[in-house]
Order: C-alpha cells, then structure tokens, then sequence
C-alpha cells in the first residue's frame, strides 16, 4: 500500500509539471532560454512529463519510467543550480531527491 501511495504521489508530481507547463509555458520557456536551450523543448519536456506521470499511475513499466524520470530530474536540476538563489537551491536539491526516490521505486519494481 505504501509502495502505492508513493508511486501516486510521484506521478501527481508529474502531471502538475505537465499542467503548469501547458498553462504558463514562460517560465519553463525562461529557464531554458537562460541556458541557451531553444524553448520549444518545454513542449516535449510537457507531454514526456504528463505520458511518464500517466505511466506511474496505471503501474506501466514503472521500472524504466522511473528510472527515465530520475534521469530527467538529474538532467533539468541544472536549470536549478543558482548558489545565489535559496529558492532555485532549495528546487536543485529537491530534484536529487526525487531521483533518489524515483530510483527507489525503480529497485522495488518487480519487472512490470
């Protein structure tokens, strides 16, 4: 059960990150134009966000979803890394532990 509710949990998390992006696109937008990334990359960050969020949920390869999601906070933690910015610090550290805990969820899977 609690195995569950984390996963709920998880990809709740997930599908906010999606629907904050559909709705207000222009910060995602502004994190990566402040790396020189393109900005249409929120649009595919968003469906992979609401898709992988949706697989947790339902209990869909949750092994390699959750190990993809832990990749990707690794990944967008970068966007984050502003030693200047508690706030932005405070969100870098809590993308490592969301891997961490994603990755836990990935060593519980029993091969689903």
């Amino acid at each position: 059960m609690l195995l569950i509710a984390g996963r709920v949990l998880l990809a709740l998390l997930f599908l906010a990150g999606a629907g904050q992006k559909w709705i207000s696109p222009e910060t995602a937008m502004g994190l990566l134009a402040k790396l020189g990334w393109p900005q249409w990359l929120v649009w595919p960050a968003m469906l992979y966000n609401a898709l992988a969020g949706l697989a947790l949920l339902a209990g869909f390869a949750i092994r390699w979803v959750a190990i993809s999601l832990a990749v990707y906070c690794m990944v967008t933690s970068v966007f984050h890394l502003q030693p200047a910015d508690g706030w932005q610090m405070s969100i870098f550290v809590k993308n490592w532990a969301i891997a961490g805990g994603l990755l836990v969820l990935a060593g519980q899977d029993n091969g689903t």
